[in-house]
């Protein structure tokens, strides 16, 4: 290698380190993400900035060394409140913009947040993986499958710093569940147990003019627009099969992630499930009711939920992972750990763990990570995130299909099942283009 190469390189390995950009990308001339000052902080982008995407931005204002300079959203309203709140907190003023792309193009980022609906985030994600930029992005990692392996495959090519936003991977008390289960104080797990009951409360379910500050067009996007009505719009999504894919998928999933972690499990082999929409008909999309059983590595995990009644028969545990073992039984949830010995004679012991800042010190894991340029740091990869969103996505597929789905983890899709094959991926609305795996 000669003198000239030899500082070539040299340079482009600072660059990356300083940049969270990979150095293959910057060989290939892709310096797309600026070299920031080392003690100068951090310019991060949001794109959506309604509930969610404020509380990640916040998390990340706490975790010190971070300025929001730019901010998108389709809803003028959450837009001016957003920039109006950020500038009191930090001083200086976002600029705003309607369109996340004119965002990404008018900037000058260190990196981006991305707190917009599961229906949105692989285009966005997938836009900011060609920038060369950092990102954090909210679960689930995407709306199907197939969109979860193309932005896989663009963030493997970026090389680029990111962390999906499954914070109770942050819990103590999930630790401690962990760490009791490798003493092995309840033997071997043979099954385990996952649920949270709760009353989605009232929804307005009357069709009725968007907000004329909301662009339900654009706020639609790639999805079907189904005319607006508040039990849909804003936070309300989650349930309607269209946007959120129901509550396996928006809140269940933090289980199964957690369960995937503690264990050390990939992606299920077999998905089955069953239930309905039994009590909220014409309210909801999808089930108010749901039992699906995923088998990972010979282990059966069997998610419920209901959204009516009492929920578990105790109701102190509607909320919680349940580790069955040969010598006792584990109950896990984000303030409490119970263990119960084998044997009636036994006592159970109580352990009260505190739940405070799990996102903060999930977004802060992130915001230290792109600082020093360090991807050990990221607890959440998007390959990981894809395996917990691809299995609650494939038990709504069994859901949907009513039929048993064998997964192979080699070919990475469902097998033997072409109907349930089909719904690994759906057409993008007019206008938008599906992401190429």
């Amino acid at each position: 290698m000669n003198r000239r190469n030899f500082i070539k390189n040299a340079s482009i390995a600072t660059v990356a380190t300083a940049s969270g950009i990979s150095v293959s990308r910057l060989n290939a001339g892709v310096l797309t993400a600026p070299v920031r000052a080392k003690d100068s902080p951090l310019k991060i982008g949001l794109i959506g900035c309604g509930w969610y995407g404020m509380v990640d931005a916040k998390a990340a204002l706490q975790a010190g060394g971070v300025e929001i300079t730019a901010v998108a959203d389709v809803d003028s309203e959450h837009l001016s409140q957003s920039i109006n709140e950020l500038k009191s907190l930090q001083g200086s003023l976002p600029k705003g913009f309607k369109d996340y792309r004119e965002l990404l193009d008018s900037s000058t980022l260190d990196a981006v947040i991305i707190g917009t609906p599961p229906h949105w985030h692989a285009l966005q994600f997938i836009a900011v993986c060609e920038k060369g930029l950092p990102i954090y992005c909210e679960k689930p990692l995407a709306y199907d499958l197939e969109e979860g392996k193309a932005m896989v495959r663009a963030a493997k090519k970026a090389g680029n710093i990111v962390q999906i936003g499954f914070q109770r991977r942050q819990n103590e008390a999930f630790r401690k569940a962990k760490e009791i289960i490798n003493e092995g104080k309840i033997g071997k797990v043979l099954q385990i147990g996952a649920q949270i009951h709760y009353h989605p409360g009232n929804m307005d379910t009357t069709i009725q003019d968007p907000p004329a500050s909301l662009d339900w067009d654009a706020w639609c996007g790639p999805a079907p627009k189904l005319p607006y009505r508040p039990s849909i719009g804003h936070r309300a999504w989650r349930l309607e099969k269209e946007y959120g894919n129901g509550h396996l998928v928006d809140w269940g999933i933090h289980h199964i992630d957690i369960i995937r972690k503690i264990m050390g499990f990939a992606m299920p082999d077999t998905i089955e499930a069953s239930g309905g929409i039994y009590l909220l008909k014409e309210r909801v999309t999808t089930p108010d009711t749901l039992i699906a059983k995923m088998q990972f590595n010979g282990i059966p995990v069997i998610w419920q939920h209901r959204l009516w009644g009492t929920g578990d028969l105790d109701p102190q545990f509607n909320n919680g992972v349940i580790f069955y073992g040969d010598k006792g039984t584990l109950i896990a949830s984000d303030t409490r750990v119970v263990l119960i010995p084998a044997g009636g004679d036994k006592k159970q012991e109580i352990i009260e763990m505190p739940a405070a800042d799990m996102q903060e010190k999930h977004v802060a894991e992130f915001i230290k990570a792109v600082k020093t340029g360090n991807k050990n740091l990221i607890s959440c990869s998007p390959q990981d995130g894809y395996q917990s969103t691809a299995s609650v996505q494939l038990a709504m597929i069994a859901y949907e299909t009513g039929s048993k789905l064998n997964w192979d983890r080699k070919a990475n899709r469902i097998i033997k099942n072409p109907e349930a094959g089909k719904l690994q991926s759906r057409p993008y609305r007019k206008g938008y283009k599906r992401p190429v795996v």
